[in-house]
């Protein structure tokens, strides 16, 4: 167990320095590049960039460490972790300092987000139980809210922007996450089996949209406004669409379920704190 816990921080640590080194790459880029594949083919030449994606791999090794000794209700929460190193040290960079405000928006975030994982305890499940109907229907779902999230970003601009961004960098990433699971399911049956399954290629697709999704809302605001928001949707998709089309089971009843929406209400509120916080916006304007 101990091995796990130490394997979940030091994964969230490596994602923390990878989405640091990211957006302050892509923040780099001009707006006329959001939602581009020129922003992509921008960034893949630029070192630090790509220093940040090889840190976000072996932040990947770390948590399969760390699962390979300890279940996800417990890997996961920690990772969330990420934030707390994450967001002070992108003000450190932008040679800015957090105030309260933005210490206990942080904390609200990683905090709710690991008290809603750890209470809800997604299990089970049979990647095998979902029917081309239910798998159309709940892609149809995602990608009308990504899509009516990247509609209200253009309409924002500041923190908020990247927040709306990043929330349909979520939904994308979140099903993407489901889309995996079903993927190394075909793939128990041979790799012929695996190249058949539209699964698989809907997951490649899903992989290269989100990645763009998540460049520009690192692109388009600062870090805490996009990591926050990232961090807090896509476990949520993942688990909605989970349980949706596998069947996955999530723990219910009281108390169980009031500290699961606690948490949720709680990353709610540290996002909302933050988005309008003045140094998060005095960062967004050091771009």
């Amino acid at each position: 167990m101990a091995i796990a816990v130490l394997a979940s921080l030091a994964a969230g640590v490596c994602f923390a320095v990878a989405g640091v080194l990211q957006q302050w790459a892509a923040s780099a880029r001009p707006d006329s590049e959001a939602l581009t594949v020129r922003l992509l083919g921008h960034l893949v030449r630029d070192p630090l960039w790509l220093c940040g994606i090889g840190l976000a791999v072996v932040a990947y090794g770390f948590q399969s460490l760390a699962l390979a000794f300890g279940p996800l209700s417990l890997v996961q929460p920690l990772i969330v972790a990420e934030l707390v190193f994450a967001v002070p040290l992108s003000a450190r960079l932008h040679r800015m300092r957090l105030g309260r405000r933005e210490w206990w928006g942080t904390g609200a975030v990683a905090v709710g987000l690991a008290l809603a994982l750890a209470s809800a305890r997604p299990h089970g499940g049979d990647p095998e139980a979902a029917g081309a109907v239910s798998w159309a229907l709940v892609v149809g779902a995602v990608t009308a809210g990504a899509c009516g999230a990247l509609v209200i970003a253009r309409r924002l601009d500041g923190p908020w922007k990247a927040s709306a961004t990043a929330l349909a960098a979520g939904a994308v990433m979140g099903t993407q996450s489901v889309l995996l699971a079903a993927t190394v399911d075909k793939l128990r049956h041979g790799l012929v089996a695996a190249l058949g399954a539209w699964q698989t290629y809907a997951l490649v697709v899903a992989s290269v949209c989100g990645l763009l999704l998540i460049q520009t809302a690192f692109q388009q605001g600062p870090l805490a406004a996009s990591m926050t928001v990232l961090d807090a949707t896509e476990p949520v998709v993942a688990v909605t669409v989970g349980t949706v089309l596998f069947g996955e089971s999530v723990h219910v009843g009281w108390p169980v379920s009031g500290v699961t929406l606690a948490g949720l209400a709680l990353v709610g509120w540290g996002i909302v704190r933050l988005d309008t916080s003045p140094v998060i916006a005095a960062l967004h304007g050091r771009r």
